[in-house]
């Protein structure tokens, strides 16, 4: 996959993260990883790389997680903010029926069986 090829970014903190929502995902999206933390120049190098496209954050419950969303709400003010529920704390650590509903809130299309586990939990 190239860089700037799908119309839908979603930016999160690590690499287990960008692989729990890959996981969850059905469509073809984007997923960019900070690696915890991002400089002022990446960060600015990312908003102008970004522009046109729809980009969504989804961090961790935590004040790593906090620190970011502080820095893209800054520099990328229209960026939309997914949240995970706190009690999970991290997105890898999240059950991926949660995941599932918290991309399905966003139009982003998910795997069916992500959604119908929350119903058999």
């Amino acid at each position: 996959m190239e860089w700037g090829e799908f119309d839908k970014v979603i930016i999160v903190e690590g690499s287990s993260d960008r692989r729990k929502v890959a996981s969850v995902l059905n469509e073809d999206v984007e997923i960019r990883c900070t690696n915890g933390t991002i400089s002022l120049t990446k960060l600015d190098e990312l908003v102008d790389e970004l522009m046109d496209r729809d980009v969504y954050l989804l961090f961790d419950a935590d004040e790593s997680g906090e620190k970011l969303r502080k820095q893209f709400r800054r520099e990328m003010p229209e960026a939309n903010h997914l949240y995970i529920n706190k009690m999970y704390k991290e997105v890898e650590s999240s059950p991926e029926h949660h995941i599932a509903t918290v991309l399905l809130s966003a139009n982003m299309n998910v795997k069916m069986k992500f959604l119908s586990q929350r119903v058999n939990d």
